[in-house]
């Protein structure tokens, strides 16, 4: 497992059997521990977001607690803060448009978007981010102490998308939250 996940994280591409292959042989995230600032990426597997948020200035997500999760964070233009997206903005816009039509026009927002559960997932009691007002999950296995592989489970796409997210609580960048 440790060469295929390290090839899957260097090449940032797999398929969605090779992924939740992955996934299955992970160990699942507690909430506690998803706790912090996340910096993400995409691993492309064919879902038609592969590689949008990053084109679009996608850097992560926030759990302050359980309660309290900002899950689209987004570079400003300069780089030189983060702002919380509003979900609804987001995934209204991304399912129609390509790579090269991806906008930066989002609706900010400081309110906390989601919250964080541990449900279950294929089998196994996992981290669980869940959407306020969209019918997303996203759940969460460890890959080490300082990333996990999340699997965003979006009500009526035949197919899961898949990210990793790095810990990143000593960036200095500006949270604007």
């Amino acid at each position: 497992m440790k060469i295929r996940l390290e090839n899957v994280l260097k090449e940032r591409k797999t398929t969605v059997e090779e992924a939740f292959k992955l996934f299955d042989e992970l160990e699942p995230a507690t909430p506690d521990f998803m706790i912090g600032r996340w910096k993400g990426i995409s691993i492309n597997s064919g879902h038609r977001l592969d590689g949008k948020l990053e084109h679009s200035g996608w850097y992560g997500k926030v759990f302050f607690n359980l309660e309290e999760v900002h899950p689209l964070l987004y570079f400003t233009e300069d780089k030189t803060a983060i702002y919380s997206v509003e979900p609804t903005s987001l995934f209204g816009r991304t399912e129609h448009t390509g790579k090269e039509e991806a906008t930066r026009v989002f609706e900010k927002t400081k309110e906390a978007k989601a919250r964080l559960r541990n449900t279950e997932y294929r089998g196994r009691s996992c981290a669980t981010m869940v959407y306020d007002e969209l019918p997303i999950l996203d759940v969460f296995v460890k890959i080490d102490d300082t990333k996990v592989l999340g699997v965003m489970d979006l009500k009526g796409d035949p197919e899961p998308f898949f990210f990793v997210l790095e810990r990143d609580n000593q960036s200095t960048i500006h949270l604007d939250v």
